[in-house]
């Protein structure tokens, strides 16, 4: 039985969560996209409110649950970074690692500033960074902060492959023992 005490603890914590959810969408003077819980700044551009997204461990199996948790994933890429970024994103998508993409626009100091890094593509796996693409490395580093090694949910598409035509599956014929047309499964004496 519900006290009303425990009424009001209930409605506080759903009052809670629902001011947690408002999230807002906006950008600054320098270009720079912001996802944040508080209002945008008055000078910020094309400012608006925004659904979160859900936590990146919900859904994941357990033992992905406490690497995402414990070392979350950030690649860092470039716009003019072609070959070693695509290559980088391609064996964190094949690995099932969930990551978070991360475009530096201003060049080897906002890289320094971010991630500690000189070049990209620069891997950020909890506060440990790598410069550069070295398959060996970036394994290193995921398999020490506990990702397995083999996905352990479908292997995550790249972005560039996302971009495509999703393909229409094709209508099967309904079937079964309720399907139109099917056969009585018994029949019944009149």
């Amino acid at each position: 039985m519900l006290t009303r005490a425990s009424v009001g603890i209930v409605i506080a914590a759903l009052a809670g969560l629902a001011a947690a959810q408002q999230m807002y969408r906006w950008t600054d003077e320098n270009g720079r996209t912001h996802i944040t819980d508080t209002p945008p700044p008055a000078s910020a551009k094309s400012a608006r409110k925004v659904k979160p997204a859900a936590s990146s461990a919900e859904g994941l199996p357990y033992i992905l649950q406490q690497a995402v948790d414990r070392f979350p994933v950030t690649l860092y890429t470039s716009p003019d970074c072609a070959e070693p970024c695509r290559v980088a994103r391609e064996h964190l998508a094949k690995r099932g690692v969930p990551f978070t993409e991360t475009q530096v626009r201003e060049g080897a100091e906002e890289l320094k500033r971010l991630a500690d890094a000189t070049e990209v593509p620069a891997l950020k796996v909890g506060g440990k960074v790598v410069s550069g693409y070295e398959r060996g490395a970036y394994d290193g580093m995921l398999d020490s902060a506990g990702y397995p090694r083999t996905a352990v949910v479908p292997a995550r598409k790249p972005e560039a492959a996302s971009k495509t035509d999703p393909v229409k599956p094709e209508a099967s014929a309904p079937s079964g023992p309720y399907a139109p047309g099917a056969r009585p499964q018994r029949v019944q004496p009149q």
